[in-house]
Order: structure tokens, then sequence, then C-alpha cells
């Protein structure tokens, strides 16, 4: 175990970032399933803007890889387009 102030200091703003992260990488990908299972295309334009700006914020922060949320919102782009 730590010794240092720091160090525990540290280990208390790890937990605390790792929460945060763990809900904000489960709540996108709850938005980006529902946005797959949307059937109107009104909608689905609707939630794309808001699922999109998620994906950067969390590729922003290195919670997700950029590849990854580029992969991601293209796929979403395609698959409202063909909505």
């Amino acid at each position: 175990m730590a010794n240092h102030k720091s160090a525990l200091k540290r280990i208390r703003s790890n937990e605390s970032k790792r929460l945060l992260n763990k809900y904000q990488h489960k709540t996108t990908r709850n938005a980006v399933r529902d946005l797959r299972s949307v059937e109107d295309k009104k909608d689905a334009e609707g939630k794309l803007g808001n699922v999109i700006s998620m994906l950067d914020k969390l590729a922003k922060n290195n919670i997700i890889h950029k590849n990854k949320a580029a992969n991601l919102k293209s796929k979403l782009t395609k698959h409202v387009a063909a909505l």
C-alpha cells in the first residue's frame, strides 16, 4: 500500500475518474444501441447528432480510441441514411 500522501490522493482520484469514464462509456453505448433500434428516420436523425457528440467527447478524453469513434460515427450515419 502507498505511504505518500500524494500517492494516496492519486489512488482516490484515479478511482473517481474510472467511475466517471465507465458511466460515460456505458451511457454512450446505450445511446448507440438505441439509435440502431430506431425505425423512424426523423427520430434517428434527431438522435444522431447527440450520439456523435457523445462519441467525440469520449475520443477527446481518450476513453475510446479516435478511430473507433470515427468507425462508429460512419456506420451510424450510413444506418440512418439507409432508413
